[in-house]
């Protein structure tokens, strides 16, 4: 089968031919009808060969959906032919997080070697591929695989850190959203659907400012020096009651600091890299810093019904799996307007 590989350090990832899968005691064959394309990715292939912390080569793909295509060993409850969404931030299954759904909060991933397919793991750009286990699988009967295949990473990773802000998200309250690129366009859409927030989008790319006022940005402008300014004055001197930066860089998280409010959060999910320092003469008074990471299984549930319900999608551009090392070029280079997907199978 074919399949969308980094294969070196510093190189560009390549269609190659693998050997063929068949599923173990436990696990799903997949057949993969779409996978997204993330910056997370391209974080990967960018870091040195010191501390490389995968395997190569490595089948890239964190997001996937596709059909049940074969059942190892002892597999219950699902059949051939089954659509399912793969659940990416794999975990024990046995820890007290993973008892309460959060396997991308797993305490014994890192020491039993557990990685998330596409980020260790073999991916899901490929024509099919291994689940581990059956719970890892979420049934997407009746739904589209491209307009899906994004919920499981685009939509729960800025649902889960918007979950938790809610409580201070009340009317008369404003949320901004820096980066409306793959996540943050998503993350307004469910702001507009969860909160009564204003919602105040901030990117450097005018398309992306426009993409983020056509799903439902109550205010739009760039992410410049001038930005904290215009949200304070927006907010009567108050500042934002939660900030979300899906950058992460150093300018935006200095946004971040100056534009969110007392008893605010700021909530870094964008992985450049960038800290925030907290403490008295920092942050104004009771701010919180999170830095979330992906999301609940039962959460990935929460935004399949919320697309089922018409209260969020993602913008899509298509590209066949020959065509995948494309897709990311021009994620690379800020072109991709949306989410970037894959079809391994046509």
């Amino acid at each position: 089968m074919k399949a969308l590989q980094y294969r070196e350090i510093g190189s560009a990832p390549e269609v190659v031919t693998v050997p063929d899968l068949e599923p173990g005691p436990g696990q799903v064959l997949v057949k993969v009808t779409a996978a997204g394309v993330c910056h997370s990715d391209i974080a990967v292939m960018s870091w040195p060969a010191e501390g490389f912390p995968y395997p190569l080569p490595l089948t890239l793909g964190h997001e996937g959906v596709g059909v049940v295509a074969g059942l190892g060993a002892g597999v219950a409850g699902l059949a051939e032919g089954d659509a399912v969404a793969v659940y990416g931030p794999w975990g024990c299954g046995t820890c007290a997080k993973c008892a309460e759904g959060k396997e991308n909060y797993c305490l014994r991933a890192a020491e039993l070697g557990i990685m998330p397919p596409g980020l260790g793991a073999p991916g899901s750009m490929a024509e099919y591929m291994l689940v581990d286990s059956a719970r890892h699988l979420v049934p997407i009967a009746g739904m589209d695989p491209v307009a899906t295949v994004p919920l499981t990473d685009a939509g729960l990773t800025p649902y889960h850190a918007i979950k938790s802000a809610l409580p201070k998200l009340l009317p008369g309250s404003t949320a901004v959203v820096i980066g409306t690129g793959g996540l943050g366009h998503v993350a307004i859409q469910l702001l507009r659907a969860m909160s009564a927030a204003r919602v105040v989008a901030l990117d450097v790319s005018e398309d992306k400012l426009a993409l983020a006022r056509t799903v439902g940005a109550h205010e739009a402008f760039p992410s410049d020096g001038e930005a904290a300014g215009r949200i304070r004055e927006l907010t009567g001197g108050r500042g934002a009651a939660a900030v979300f930066d899906f950058v992460g860089i150093a300018p935006t998280v200095e946004i971040a600091r100056q534009a969110v409010g007392v008893e605010g959060d700021v909530v870094l999910v964008g992985i450049g890299g960038a800290g925030l320092p907290v403490g008295f003469g920092h942050t104004p008074f009771d701010a919180s810093v999170k830095a979330p990471y992906w999301g609940s299984r039962s959460e990935l549930f929460e935004v399949l019904d919320l697309a089922r319900a018409g209260l969020v999608s993602v913008h899509t551009e298509t590209y066949s799996l020959d065509e995948a090392p494309l897709a990311y070029e021009r994620l690379h280079e800020g072109k991709v307007n949306g989410r970037a997907v894959i079809l391994p199978n046509g």
